[in-house]
């Protein structure tokens, strides 16, 4: 593999390493797992050991497929890893905007492919025995007056339209939950949860090992030669599989241009304070996770040792800021300036893979040869349900993915090599709108 995608996996990143995230300081101390050498077979091989991978691997080996699951780094090392371990409900899109996109009908399948995501994320947690400290509760919230009817006003939509019960916070029961200054009400979805992702990561691939999965880890593609039968190349070693599915996301760079010319990478970045004791309540009085309403979204919660773990900022191209907590602090200052006196005690990059219209991209790219990516920041549940419908349509029960696969998702203009100075113009736009509140 050449170009960006090689400068995506090691520019950043220790090869083979976690990065020194709090995640990694509190996952599970799994042993690593061989890196591939000398030639293989398989029914399916599978690019990228993130939630989709995994989920793919887990549910094709318990199926009776003999699957081979490569992964440049460690399982979970990529986004799935480092997000902010949100359980989101639907789809990235909210419902409105998919009525829009697509109309009811088929909004309302959509919204029911992302019950079956939450649902099918706490039943692996529950099946498999996942320690990843799930908890029920997301809460989005507004700055600004009109964003806080909107949310409102999603809510009844919610709860007139689907039976879906999102409960709507005014200013004063907002503040109460989280004692911002800077937030003027919301909603709170129990429906939603949140969990550690990468404790999470390492529980499905335990799970897809003890299934029959062959995975190899620090196992780096470098080419794919896609026909009847397909061949996988590694640095030492190939793969020769009847189907490939392709599940690097933002990782893919020119090993897939049909996908890298949808999903584009982006990169955000998450700190974790010391433990905060008593003063965690000056964050939020409940266990939920919550998001903002701004363009570049901010999103928080507390960690099951009572520290902040917050996400804010954003950059385009492959290469992390020197000084990643500089770039956190500020945004999370805005929303807690009472924590002015806190210690940072881990901050770290990830990389993750946006389409344009923000939806997710499942493609059959050829007869034997699928991919599923771009989950704009909702791969939580979205990835891992794309894993279990890749699992499906492979074994031609193809409802879920096709229905998936009919979504819009165009190419970014200008391709791979404008895509990135022409996201930057704009986000920069929406930031300063962010701003100066409009």
């Amino acid at each position: 593999m050449k170009g960006l995608a090689v400068d995506l996996l090691f520019s950043n990143d220790r090869r083979g390493h976690y990065p020194q995230s709090w995640y990694a300081a509190t996952a599970d101390d799994l042993p690593a797992f061989p890196a591939l050498e000398g030639a293989q077979r398989a029914d399916v091989c599978i690019v990228g050991a993130g939630f989709t991978g995994l989920s793919a691997a887990l549910h094709m080996a318990e199926a009776g497929l003999d699957v081979v699951l490569l992964e440049a780094h460690r399982v979970g090392f990529g986004a799935s890893g480092r997000n902010g371990g949100q359980l989101g409900s639907g789809q990235r899109q909210d419902q409105v905007t998919l009525e829009q996109m697509v109309g009811r009908d088929d909004a309302r399948h959509l919204w029911a492919l992302g019950e079956e995501a939450k649902d099918l994320v706490r039943d692996l947690i529950a099946r498999h025995g996942i320690d990843c400290h799930y908890r029920d509760g997301v809460a989005w919230c507004g700055s600004r007056p009109g964003e806080v009817a909107h949310l409102h006003e999603y809510a009844a939509h919610m709860g007139r339209h689907y039976g879906y019960e999102i409960e709507a916070l005014d200013a004063e029961a907002f503040h109460a939950l989280c004692p911002s200054p800077d937030y003027r009400g919301g909603v709170l979805d129990m429906g939603a949860g949140h969990l550690h992702p990468l404790r999470f990561s390492q529980g499905l691939a335990r799970a897809a090992a003890g299934a029959g999965a062959r995975i190899f880890e620090n196992s780096l593609v470098t080419d794919v030669q896609e026909g009847a039968e397909c061949t996988v190349q590694c640095e030492h070693g190939t793969v020769r599989a009847a189907q490939v599915i392709y599940a690097g996301n933002g990782y893919l760079g020119r090993l897939q241009p049909q996908v890298a010319q949808r999903v584009m990478p982006i990169n955000n970045f998450i700190v974790a304070t010391e433990p905060l004791g008593e003063r965690a309540g000056d964050v939020l009085t409940r266990d939920v996770a919550v998001a903002d309403s701004r363009h570049v979204v901010n999103y928080f919660r507390l960690s099951h040792d009572g520290r902040l773990l917050f996400g804010g900022g954003e950059s385009y191209g492959y290469r992390f800021p020197k000084d990643i907590v500089a770039k956190v602090r500020k945004p999370m200052l805005e929303i807690f300036p009472h924590l002015e006196d806190v210690r940072i005690d881990y901050a770290w990059g990830g990389t993750l893979g946006i389409t344009m219209k923000r939806l997710p991209f499942l493609a059959r790219l050829a007869p034997n040869v699928l991919s599923a990516s771009g989950y704009s920041g909702h791969g939580v549940g979205t990835a891992v349900h794309a894993g279990r419908l890749l699992a499906e349509a492979v074994r031609g029960q193809s409802a879920g993915f096709d229905a998936m696969a009919a979504l819009p998702v165009p190419a970014f203009p200008g391709g791979t090599a404008l895509r990135t100075p022409l996201l930057t113009l704009a986000m920069t736009w929406y930031a300063l709108r962010d701003r100066i509140g409009l």
